[in-house]
């Protein structure tokens, strides 16, 4: 990647190779806003999904997503509504019609995460802990040093890491979102968003974290999840961590994620403050993995 981002020369011939006359003469669609529309006047082999986190339903993300299957079309997503939600369904639909359901920038925007586990065939996932939430990462890094909530807030929006409304990470949504869509993918348990056990970091002062800091044992949001017979018992809330510990050191944008497995005790991956192409290179992954699979076939 360069200085203005991905050089597309190496890509469009990537794509080139793979494709060449297996997909006709591109056209442009009309406008509407009709997503099935879209589908048909477009021709769509591919359809990119990028909508807002909807945690209580996945919508609209779903009903693209089950639409663009449905046309006959790959669909890759940014967003982890559809899988908490819909994953089983999508998933069946996608091998029914022979295409593909990715979503690699759903979590640790595009480290290889779900497809690194189709590199591990007959690996059982045990549980797993990690920070999965930026925001609130960089939030407790400057209350830590004096700033009040809002005051973190702010100074993270104009960073570009927080978005305008930030509910959904602050209250540990969007790490929840994030541990069920683990748990339901990798683990291949369903869970619903109530059985977590979720705390937010509203409650957390300044002067609590600076104590905790100052102590060794500093505050993340962590996300755990442990097999429990044929359940999962997962939670995301703030913890005191041992400062010499992996996740004591993820600061800023940076995420971290053990694996705990029967064959690999533990398996651990660190995203170092990501920039602002990495959710976008997850989804061309995603897009790639999708073309070649179509070029195999042709």
């Amino acid at each position: 990647m360069g200085a203005n981002g991905l050089d597309s020369a190496p890509l469009v011939t990537l794509i080139s190779d793979s494709i060449a006359g297996s997909w006709g003469t591109p056209v442009s669609a009309p406008h509407t806003s009709n997503v099935r529309d879209w589908l048909a006047a477009a021709r769509a082999d591919v359809l990119f999904e990028a909508t807002a986190l909807n945690v209580q339903s996945g919508q609209p993300a779903l009903d693209h997503i089950r639409a663009a299957l449905e046309h006959g079309a790959h669909a890759i997503t940014a967003n982890k509504g559809p899988i908490v939600h819909a994953y089983r369904e999508l998933r069946d639909l996608a091998a029914a019609r022979g295409k593909r359901f990715l979503f690699e920038s759903t979590v640790m925007d595009g480290v290889p995460i779900f497809s690194l586990f189709d590199q591990l065939p007959a690996i059982r996932l045990q549980g797993f802990h990690g920070i999965l939430n930026s925001t609130t990462n960089v939030i407790l890094g400057e209350m830590e040093q004096g700033l009040a909530l809002d005051e973190a807030l702010k100074k993270a929006q104009a960073l570009g890491i927080a978005e305008t409304d930030a509910t959904n990470d602050i209250d540990g949504w969007d790490a929840a979102v994030k541990t069920a869509a683990l748990i339901t993918v990798l683990m291949d348990v369903s869970i619903r968003l109530e059985d977590i056990a979720r705390h937010g970091i509203r409650d957390l002062t300044p002067q609590a974290l600076r104590n905790a800091r100052r102590d060794g044992w500093p505050f993340k949001l962590v996300c755990r999840a442990k097999r429990e017979g044929d359940g999962v018992k997962a939670s995301v809330a703030p913890e005191k961590v041992l400062a010499s510990s992996p996740m004591a050191k993820i600061s800023g944008s940076s995420s971290y994620l053990y694996f705990e497995t029967d064959i690999f005790p533990g398996l651990a991956l660190t995203e170092e403050n990501p920039g602002l192409y990495a959710t976008a290179y997850g989804m061309l992954a995603d897009f790639v993995r999708s073309v070649r699979n179509d070029a195999g076939d042709s």
